[in-house]
Order: C-alpha cells, then structure tokens, then sequence
C-alpha cells in the first residue's frame, strides 16, 4: 500500500472551505464528505480533511489553536514550476485567502505563502534541485 497523508484542519464555514480548496484546483471526494467534514484531494496520496470546528475537537487531545491569531503549522507543497507557486496564490487570493508575508526568493528556491479564510497556512514551493544540491555544498556554476 503506498503511503498517504491527510492533513487535518478545523474550519468555521465548511462550505466556504470546500469552495476555497476547489477553487484553488482540487476536488471535493463525496464518499468521504457530509455536514461535518469534507476530503479534499490534493493528489493521489495527498488529503485535506476539512472538519468543523465540533468535528475536529472530538478528535483533538488538546484545544484547538486559534489560527486566526497563531500559527498552529506550515504546510509546504512543491509545485512543478514558479508559475505554478504564483498561480495557486493568486487563485488563493482571489477566493478569500491572504499573503501575509513577500515571496521568498534564493534563486534555486521560490515559495509564497497564504492563508485560507480559516487562518491555516500554507507555504507552495517550487525547488531546482540540481541547483539545490550545489548551493548546499558551496559550488558554483
């Protein structure tokens, strides 16, 4: 079986949420949706289960961190291409979400960051790797 992940985020208006996340490219999967939570299909191994707030607190050990005015995790997602980054937050920002922060640049690495209306953030990035590499033991060219 090939390893998943599924990202568990608390959301004050799930339909909102559902729009924001379709909106940004993704798809809603109904068999795992209904009035208290919805399965957002990033990939085929990456989840976001969307749960109201009484949903995930039936699941949470702890509170519920208010990611309105804390960070409670930074979801970073590579994307294939700069474009791609750029193009999902601005998708981002045009349903709702926000950009707290100005893109980061290293040249071998680009990434933005923004927040869904909930406050939970995400981070795309996009990363040559071959550049990466040499960067990371000091050569040039």
């Amino acid at each position: 079986m090939q390893q998943m992940i599924f990202v568990n985020l608390p959301v004050s208006d799930l339909a909102r949420s559902i729009r924001f996340y379709e909106a940004l490219g993704w798809r809603t999967e109904p068999r795992f949706t209904d009035d208290q939570a919805a399965c957002i299909v990033i990939s085929d191994t990456i989840f976001l289960m969307l749960l109201t707030h009484p949903r995930f607190d039936h699941f949470a050990a702890l509170p519920r961190a208010d990611t309105m005015t804390s960070t409670a995790a930074l979801i970073a997602l590579s994307r294939d291409s700069r474009a791609a980054v750029d193009a999902i937050t601005e998708a981002a920002l045009a349903h709702g979400g926000t950009e707290p922060k100005p893109p980061l640049d290293y040249g071998f690495m680009y990434g933005r960051t923004f927040h869904d209306p909930d406050g939970n953030v995400f981070e795309p990035m996009w990363m040559d790797m071959a550049a990466a590499e040499k960067a990371a033991t000091g050569q040039t060219g």
